[in-house]
């Protein structure tokens, strides 16, 4: 049973978060945005719409003396309304499946917060060629690249995170796309962008963290094999606070200073062709 699967299988699966993660900063303007475009300003675009095309309508009926055609607009109706529920139950389950990784991403990234009083910079969402990076961690103890994968769980049995040669199994089953090689490759794009812009050759380390799950722990064998770390988000903070220091202060700056105006022109030209 693969992701898509799962989830299709909402009923019997629920959510691993056991409570929400801390609201983010200006969520309150942003919600207060979003209610004024869908209740304040939609619902009457819509009515305008309607009327405005049943008025089109009958004027054009009394003009050039149509017919009536209830039947014809019965049906155009019916067709209308079923295609509005099946996209709506669409819709429906895609927007769970997008807040559940939303809610996930954000508590860890609430998590990872905490380690900017230890001097680390920290980035969330880093928007790259055709992917994204959910969180970047600079510290003098390493550079990181961290992969939130937030999955449903299973209601009435246990289950958890498995790692099985170099591939991990979320309940048994694999994942659609490889969460190892996605962060791997996510790792050497960082590695790649921080060389070219400041010069410099630095270690990138990736890092999959599965809220909520209970992940099994690391073989020595996994970890000599230079493969990225598979956690749960509160154990994180504290690898990377145990791993030694590698980096100087300078790098830390210099990295998060290129980074921050890379994500900066990236805003910049997604604005663009937005």
């Amino acid at each position: 049973m693969d992701t898509s699967e799962m989830e299709r299988r909402a009923p019997t699966f629920r959510s691993p978060l056991t409570s929400r993660p801390l609201r983010q900063p200006g969520q309150s303007i942003q919600e207060a945005l979003d209610g004024q475009l869908w209740d304040g300003f939609f619902p009457y675009f819509i009515a305008a719409v309607f009327f405005t095309w049943a008025a089109v309508t009958e004027w054009l009926a009394v003009w050039w003396h149509f017919p009536r055609q209830p039947w014809l607009y019965s049906v155009m109706a019916a067709i209308a309304v079923m295609a509005c529920v099946w996209q709506f139950r669409r819709v429906r389950r895609k927007a769970t499946a997008l807040k559940l990784g939303r809610d996930g991403e954000q508590a860890v990234g609430q998590y990872l917060e905490e380690m900017r009083a230890s001097g680390a910079r920290v980035l969330h969402d880093v928007v790259a060629e055709d992917f994204n990076l959910d969180h970047v961690v600079l510290s003098r103890r390493g550079f990181f690249v961290i992969e939130t994968k937030t999955r449903s769980k299973p209601v009435g049995r246990e289950a958890r995170i498995t790692l099985t040669d170099h591939s991990v199994r979320v309940d048994g089953f694999a994942q659609d796309r490889d969460p190892i090689q996605q962060v791997q490759a996510g790792a050497r794009w960082l590695a790649r962008v921080l060389e070219e812009s400041t010069g410099k050759r630095f270690f990138v380390r990736g890092a999959v963290v599965f809220p909520g799950w209970f992940v099994e722990p690391m073989s020595a064998a996994w970890r000599a094999a230079g493969l990225p770390w598979v956690l749960e988000p509160k154990a994180l903070p504290k690898f990377i606070e145990c791993e030694p220091e590698q980096f100087a202060a300078e790098d830390v700056r210099l990295a998060a200073y290129h980074l921050s105006r890379y994500v900066r022109a990236k805003q910049a030209e997604l604005a663009k062709t937005a």
